[in-house]
């Protein structure tokens, strides 16, 4: 992977990764994550497409946002960097936040994804789920960052599972408090921004999770997609959060469909 920078407004940087050729898919990650969370993704569709993962603000190497940011000010970022780098429409996939935020460019400027998927998305919580967050988002603001308990709820004891989970464990441990903490509060408040405007998506929609993801619930997924004006609703059995991770080879096959979608 090359490690690349592009120069946004107010003197921001924003990091990401690029490998291969061909048709733009712009990757991006979830909260506590960065660019390189993508990598199984990376190495599968580098063989054909040019892949873009890029740190999402005050993640990785890539300038945090102002404390306050909402939701869409990671979204305004996005579209910002999206056109600077000027390669015109992209595929484009989130996961978590990062669906989020992947939703938010897709409604906002339609002229800049060809294609959009969510990955582990969240939409229109319940109260209860809603305040789980609310309150895990304030915790972090006491400046503790509590690793295991997503950890315990992502993963499973599989090899592949051990592997991205020490993966995960490192990432979380390395973030950045502050970006972390105003990534997650956006997110905590975000999944009803958007919400109502998944009928003004009329690109080819992924919408995936998996059966054993309780926040990103297969309900939710199908919900979006069947809003979607050419959605598709994908929920892989026995998997959680971390889907790209822990089932790389169904995600990657999904995906390769959605790119293969005439538009």
């Amino acid at each position: 992977m090359m490690s690349k920078t592009q120069q946004l407004s107010n003197n921001r940087i924003a990091h990401y990764f690029e490998q291969g050729t061909g048709e733009p898919l712009v990757l991006i990650h979830g909260v506590g994550m960065q660019a390189a969370a993508w990598y199984p993704q990376i190495e599968f569709f580098s063989k054909h497409y040019r892949v873009i993962s890029v740190d999402m603000p005050g993640h990785g190497q890539s300038t945090k946002l102002a404390d306050e940011a909402k939701l869409q000010d990671f979204v305004d970022w996005t579209i910002e960097f999206i056109a600077a780098l000027n390669i015109g429409a992209v595929n484009l996939a989130g996961h978590s936040m990062g669906s989020l935020i992947t939703t938010g460019v897709s409604v906002t400027r339609p002229d800049l994804v060809k294609r959009m998927a969510v990955l582990n998305g969240v939409y229109k919580r319940t109260p209860q789920a809603r305040n789980a967050v609310i309150k895990r988002a304030e915790e972090l603001k006491t400046g503790h960052i509590d690793v295991e308990t997503p950890l315990q709820r992502w993963f499973g004891d599989s090899e592949i599972e051990r592997i991205a989970s020490d993966h995960v464990k490192s990432w979380l441990e390395n973030v950045d408090l502050s970006g972390y903490t105003t990534a997650y509060s956006a997110f905590a408040c975000g999944d009803e921004v958007y919400a109502d405007e998944w009928s003004k998506i009329a690109c080819p929609a992924l919408v995936l999770t998996g059966t054993h993801d309780p926040n990103s619930t297969a309900e939710m997924a199908r919900e979006m997609a069947s809003l979607a004006k050419n959605g598709v609703a994908i929920v892989i059995e026995n998997e959680r959060h971390m889907v790209n991770l822990t089932a790389p080879d169904k995600v990657n096959n999904a995906m390769q469909k959605w790119l293969e979608t005439n538009v």
